[in-house]
């Protein structure tokens, strides 16, 4: 028992804590490098949950994002609410919206319904939002995640058309890991209108393998 009265909680094990301590000592981006190298090397596509989920990246993942999309021109004042596509990348939005906020910034954020075409979450009508996944490339934004996808084909379309169909503006996708592409093409289901928007990366798949 210690001091406290309760049971102590963790490992004796010196090897375990040397390489807590040697991690902690790395900067936020080498640190969420490190953690996304284990499940992206030798793996042509991983949704990236065991990552997004874990409390490392917990800790760092919403400051990595927001410096990432200041590097490529857009301050948290350019957008309103962050949106998660798919289940990895719920935490993502809740990291980001915490790391805003000791900032002084207010984020909101959403997940899309991976059912029923709306979204959890605040109303996003006339608000700018930023879409968020954890590996988003060629291999991986044609993946379909729920029925309503088996029937009307590209899932990032899909999630586009029903976030407009929402009254929002998308400002542009970010993601953990990509593919290099600088942005992504989608089209409107409901107007068959196409788009082009803007794409940002954390990693590109590349540095990580």
């Amino acid at each position: 028992m210690t001091e406290s009265g309760f049971r102590p909680t963790g490992t004796s094990d010196l090897n375990v804590s040397r390489d807590a301590s040697a991690f902690a000592m790395l900067e936020p981006r080498e640190q969420l490098a490190t953690l996304l190298k284990e499940h992206v090397v030798g793996r042509p596509f991983s949704e990236l949950a065991s990552v997004t989920f874990d409390h490392r990246a917990a800790t760092v993942m919403g400051h990595v994002l927001i410096d990432t999309l200041e590097d490529a021109g857009y301050s948290v004042d350019d957008f309103d609410a962050v949106g998660a596509l798919t289940a990895a990348a719920v935490p993502m939005v809740s990291a980001m919206i915490h790391a805003a906020a000791s900032r002084g910034e207010d984020l909101d954020g959403f997940v899309m319904d991976f059912v029923y075409p709306s979204i959890k979450g605040p109303s996003i009508e006339g608000r700018r939002v930023m879409l968020l996944d954890a590996w988003l490339s060629e291999k991986s934004y044609v993946q379909t995640s729920s029925l309503v996808t088996l029937r009307n084909g590209n899932e990032l379309s899909l999630d586009f058309g029903v976030v407009e169909q929402l009254g929002a503006q998308v400002v542009a996708i970010t993601s953990l890991v990509g593919g290099g592409a600088k942005d992504i093409n989608v089209i409107n289901p409901s107007t068959g209108e196409s788009h082009v928007l803007p794409f940002v990366q954390v990693f590109d798949e590349s540095e990580l393998r």
